[in-house]
């Protein structure tokens, strides 16, 4: 089967580079969306533009290319974004690469860099092929590869979950290629990065006409699936109509394109995976009872990385190799300082935060960075050990005179304080991502900052 067309959207200010990228990526055989700066690009994606990949230039005119990336990362977190730079300006790539961009060329490039980025970030390896060959080597997951092996010669619907960044897409894969479909497509859809309406068009299709700008017949991901699998990540997110459309494809292995009424008839074997605990979103009315049933014949509970420490030197030593030869830099060789604090860190952000450090430190050619911010958690953390040490000293003392109601209101307030100063600490300060994740308005997170006598690291 011939790979699906990749849409490759590029963002440059500079007319010359956007037809040069276009002609180029054309020739390649990608298809092509180009804007002119920040705001076009962010009306194209909200409009409904779905890319592949984004090309983005740092130094754009009005809103620059790293206060992009970052209202991108907020809207479509998992879409990759390249930046492009010009040689001297490490400090943007520095920053973009703290933003979650997922690489950078520098300007000017050959098309031999040009398409060995884009070969690395849309073409790459099975993701974390190494990885997952270290990830079954732990003895923590066991009994996922006991799971995997029982249901390899099956075609039963998978559910795999556990919290983001501990390798599920790993797990998905390794189901796959365990698997008699092998040699067929592996499909993956992130539920979570586009809406319902988009999320149906992107899984089914549509006829041509089927609504403004459907110029032509858009085959979907159940039909480059066909006698593979189709993995949905994230799948807790997907809206009501699109699981109601879902479950009639998994009961009849039929469906119709948006816009037209033919059944279209497809062998795809679905995995899916999810953050969030699918079970209670059921007995909540979030996610329908019928589909939760269909999708979890086979659970697959995949355990956070702070509970599969064994895995942990395995991981790294991976991901110094994969960066120090992806950006031709030398292998940096960890300091016992830093892996004593690895160690003992509890990785709220599992294998992709992991990743992520390493990549800085071989990028940086410093771990001082990754150490310093460490070394501040656990000061953190010993200041709230002490605080609620200081806290029961002062009921003992008093005989029990702090009211109970006392107590928990302090506590709670602590508690509070260490969530915000951790979400903090994980978008880099950025408050208004910050609010966000934490569902608050930023006008209340500012106040809470200022109650909380919160401050950036120096």
């Amino acid at each position: 089967m011939s790979r699906p067309t990749q849409r490759i959207f590029v963002v440059d200010d500079a007319e010359g580079i956007r037809s040069y990228l276009t002609s180029l990526l054309e020739s390649r055989g990608y298809a092509v969306d180009t804007a002119e700066d920040g705001r076009r690009a962010l009306q194209l994606l909200d409009a409904g533009a779905a890319p592949d990949l984004v090309i983005l230039d740092v130094m754009m005119p009005g809103q620059d290319g790293i206060e992009t990336l970052v209202q991108i990362k907020e809207k479509f977190p998992e879409l990759p974004v390249v930046m492009l730079s010009v040689v001297g300006k490490a400090s943007s790539i520095v920053e973009a690469m703290r933003q979650g961009a997922t690489d950078y060329l520098n300007k000017p490039f050959s098309e031999a860099e040009l398409d060995a980025l884009i070969g690395r970030v849309l073409r790459p390896e099975s993701p974390g092929e190494v990885p997952a060959q270290v990830l079954w080597e732990g003895e923590s997951l066991a009994r996922v590869r006991g799971i995997l092996d029982q249901i390899a010669d099956t075609d039963v619907t998978v559910l795999i979950q556990g919290e983001s960044g501990v390798g599920k897409e790993v797990v998905a894969r390794a189901v796959h290629a365990s698997s008699a479909r092998a040699d067929r497509p592996f499909v993956k859809v992130n539920c979570a990065a586009l809406p319902g309406s988009l999320l149906e068009s992107e899984l089914f299709g549509y006829e041509k006409g089927a609504f403004t700008g459907a110029h032509q017949r858009k085959p979907g991901k159940f039909d480059q699936a066909h006698r593979g699998t189709l993995f949905l990540d994230e799948i807790g997110e997907m809206s009501p109509a699109a699981q109601a459309k879902l479950l009639h494809v998994l009961q009849d292995g039929t469906f119709s394109r948006l816009g037209g009424n033919a059944e279209i008839s497809v062998d795809v074997r679905l995995v899916s995976a999810t953050n969030r605990p699918l079970e209670e979103l059921t007995r909540s009315g979030g996610f329908r009872e019928d589909l939760f049933f269909r999708l979890n014949v086979v659970a697959v509970e995949v355990p956070p990385l702070r509970e599969r420490r064994d895995e942990l030197p395995g991981l790294i030593d991976h991901f110094l190799r994969q960066y120090a030869g992806r950006y031709g830099r030398p292998r940096p060789a960890l300091s016992p300082a830093l892996i004593s604090l690895i160690d003992r860190y509890p990785f709220p952000g599992n294998i992709r935060e992991l990743e992520n450090w390493i990549k800085r430190i071989v990028v940086l050619g410093s771990e001082d960075a990754i150490l310093r911010e460490l070394v501040q958690g656990e000061s953190g953390t010993a200041r709230r050990t002490r605080n609620f040490l200081d806290l029961l000293d002062e009921v003992e003392e008093t005989a029990g005179e702090v009211p109970l109601k006392e107590v928990g209101r302090r506590a709670s307030q602590e508690a509070e304080r260490e969530t915000i100063e951790r979400v903090l600490y994980h978008t880099g300060w950025n408050r208004k991502q910050a609010a966000g994740l934490l569902g608050v308005s930023y006008k209340t997170l500012l106040q809470k900052i200022r109650e909380c006598e919160l401050e950036p690291s120096p």
